[in-house]
């Protein structure tokens, strides 16, 4: 941790991976306690699936880092959300996309984090920001609030939520766990 007054000379891609490598374990736990018999429930009409939830919950965070690489990038016509057929294949995504943020994250300097990324169809832009700020709004924080929304189908699955920064009804925070683990 720095020293009060002091400059951190981290950049915005290792200050991304310290914190994707802080969630990635958290993200596998709710993974984890996806029942294998519940991969094609849905709470409601509209919803996907819980294991296409899953599923994509899996393959953000590496799907976004490869997506930035391209400046500009093609969109696509339409999101695909495909059906799994276990849970393992769900995990198997995530330890891929974990490989694919770490070897490919480091690769952006802070010029290029701060370069401004384009999403194309054809010649026309549809959307540009900054590449350091797409990342954290959609390989972080939408990775996040597709958890969460994933720990409502497991709530309604009467599946134990897994505690991620506080605690869940079913568990107490991280911390206090691994505080008990050591006593």
């Amino acid at each position: 941790m720095p020293v009060a007054g002091s400059v951190s000379t981290r950049s915005i891609a290792q200050s991304f991976l310290a914190e994707f490598e802080k969630q990635a374990p958290i993200t596998r736990r709710f993974l984890e306690r996806l029942p294998e018999d519940k991969l094609t429930w849905k709470p409601h009409e509209k919803s996907l699936t819980a294991g296409q939830l899953a599923l994509h919950i899996a393959k953000v965070p590496g799907g976004i880092v490869r997506l930035v690489a391209d400046n500009p990038r093609q969109a696509r016509d339409k999101f695909d959300f495909p059906q799994p057929a276990s849970r393992d294949e769900i995990l198997k995504a995530l330890d891929e996309s974990v490989v694919t943020v770490r070897s490919q994250l480091p690769e952006f300097d802070d010029a290029a984090m701060n370069e401004i990324w384009r999403l194309v169809r054809g010649e026309h832009e549809v959307f540009s920001q900054p590449r350091g700020e797409f990342l954290r709004d959609t390989m972080l924080s939408h990775w996040y609030q597709h958890r969460g929304q994933f720990s409502v189908y497991l709530r309604l699955l009467n599946v134990a939520v897994p505690a991620s920064w506080g605690p869940s009804a079913d568990e107490p925070p991280l911390f206090v766990q691994d505080a008990a683990k050591v006593a």
